[in-house]
């Protein structure tokens, strides 16, 4: 995406990454008194984030899913998801 659009001066890494954390941020301080209520050690939860990104390159956050789905429909997500769960 960086290249097709030059004359926006627009940046995946610098622009939409920064946009997309920040919102992932703002989410999750929003519910943090909700994540871990049992105050438990050693335990986690996979989040998966959905954003769309309209015509002036804003990320926008649509949803939050708790239980995302981990098909390894792509050569990305076949290396990256066995490595996230430690079946590598």
């Amino acid at each position: 995406m960086d290249g097709k659009y030059p004359e926006k001066k627009w940046s995946v890494r610098k622009d939409l990454e920064v946009q997309m954390r920040e919102l992932t941020k703002i989410s999750m301080v929003a519910v943090s008194n909700k994540l871990n209520p049992g105050k438990l050690n050693y335990c986690m939860e996979i989040f998966g984030y959905d954003f769309i990104i309209d015509e002036e390159f804003k990320a926008w956050l649509i949803e939050v899913n708790t239980n995302p789905c981990l098909e390894e429909s792509s050569e990305l997500l076949k290396m990256l998801l066995p490595r996230m769960i430690g079946n590598y």
